[in-house]
């Protein structure tokens, strides 16, 4: 099964247009093709045929990064990184396409949504000027979708995530306060098979005490003391270089969505279960 992504311009509007799906084999992609450029009649505005997994020219590309991580060697390699980036674009773009058949994503692009492989070394012990990884993340549309969702692609330590990566006060008082009263449901919704088997115990850091408020005695206190609330899971390099990740990232981000629906509403409510148009305003993940 090979997968496959047509990009081409609108010459009326001038927007990029993206056409996702899976064929047989090559040759069959190849027909695709052809037929595709006929039905356009404008083959010239046809500018890619791409595929969208991640090759493994990417990820030794990352890995002599990783060795010869200074400004001279990248300057020399730049045109590996280009190609590598590029790859990435296009995988990011069909995880976009799929996702946006279930859940409601402010990213337009891949493009616009890979994280920055340069450094900012100015305040850092850490003076690589590179990130030897490529990373994104997805957001979701409206305040009234709350919960985030990132990826890293680095040899040997490639992951996903979802969750609440960095809650405002207000946003983590009101989580807290949930916890400690509804905390049979909470251990419910995270032990879902869907979740557990995929994610196991939720992660995030925590706070050394316990947080002002709250019982240490409580029986859900371990949770309480969360400042972030992250499902997160590891990869091998094996993994990530098959044909069909990208269908295993949209699957895997698509099961915490019984989290995310929960959290929007209570983020969304008072404890009273109200709605509250000033909670609303205050959209972090």
């Amino acid at each position: 099964m090979v997968n496959f992504l047509f990009q081409w311009k609108d010459s009326k509007t001038n927007k990029k247009c993206l056409i996702l799906g899976r064929t047989e084999n090559s040759k069959n992609l190849s027909d695709l093709y052809g037929l595709y450029q006929i039905h356009q009649q404008s083959p010239q505005n046809i500018f890619s045929m791409k595929t969208a997994s991640i090759t493994s020219d990417t990820i030794e590309f990352l890995k002599a990064l990783e060795l010869n991580n200074n400004r001279e060697w990248f300057a020399a390699q730049k045109e590996r990184y280009l190609a590598a980036q590029s790859n990435m674009i296009d995988f990011v773009d069909e995880v976009l396409v799929l996702m946006k058949k279930h859940d409601h994503i402010e990213n337009e692009t891949g493009k616009k949504s890979l994280f920055r492989i340069y450094n900012d070394v100015r305040f850092s012990k850490d003076k690589s000027p590179y990130s030897a990884r490529f990373a994104f993340g997805l957001k979701r549309a409206t305040k009234m979708k709350r919960g985030g969702y990132t990826m890293s692609i680095k040899p040997g330590n490639s992951y996903l995530a979802c969750g609440f990566f960095a809650p405002n006060s207000a946003d983590l008082l009101r989580m807290r306060k949930d916890i400690a009263l509804n905390h049979t449901e909470w251990n419910q919704m995270l032990n879902l098979k869907s979740i557990r088997n995929t994610f196991g115990d939720i992660r995030g850091n925590t706070v050394a005490t316990v947080p002002r408020g709250f019982s240490k005695d409580h029986p859900a206190i371990d949770l309480i003391r969360h400042k972030k609330f992250i499902l997160r899971h590891d990869f091998t390099d094996k993994e990530i270089l098959d044909p069909n990740f990208a269908q295993v990232v949209n699957e895997m981000f698509k099961s915490v969505r019984p989290f995310f629906d929960y959290m929007s509403t209570m983020l969304t409510t008072n404890l009273n279960g109200e709605y509250d148009a000033h909670i609303s305003e205050k959209h972090t993940v």
